[in-house]
């Protein structure tokens, strides 16, 4: 397929658009079956319009931030019923908010717990430094008594 149907408009097949986006034909067929993508059939293959490679994008966009799919499907069904995109705007404004709040409350989690760690190796370089200099041998060296 040459990509064009013969309204002029660009298409894609699931390879042609798995290739284009860094991913495989399996995922958008996932995304197909969630209904989150819908393409067209010409003859018996299914294509992917421009829209599509859109959604696809704002799909992979949104898990890569975190997001589930049910909260994408809710920001791209907006999308479809609201031209203005007002509420669409409203909802996304709200869902980054809070993820951006989840995700400062994980790096505060992981900054405490990797101090937490880094405390835990410095007391076990100390202990293991402090068995090493009191080895029989070491102190045998330094002609300490045994």
């Amino acid at each position: 397929m040459d990509g064009q149907a013969t309204t002029g408009q660009e298409l894609f097949t699931v390879n042609q658009l798995a290739e284009a986006l860094g991913i495989t034909p399996r995922a958008i067929r996932f995304y197909e079956s969630k209904g989150l993508i819908a393409p067209r059939r010409v003859g018996s293959m299914r294509v992917f319009a421009r829209r599509d490679r859109a959604r696809l994008l704002l799909i992979l966009r949104g898990i890569r931030l975190g997001f589930s799919l049910a909260e994408v499907r809710e920001y791209l069904d907006l999308y479809d019923l609201d031209p203005s995109q007002r509420e669409q705007t409203r909802l996304l404004h709200g869902k980054v908010a809070t993820r951006i709040a989840a995700l400062e409350a994980q790096r505060a989690d992981l900054d405490e717990a990797l101090a937490e760690l880094r405390d835990i190796a410095a007391q076990a370089e100390q202990a293991l430094r402090h068995d090493h200099e009191t080895t029989p041998s070491r102190r045998a060296e330094r002609g300490e008594a045994a």
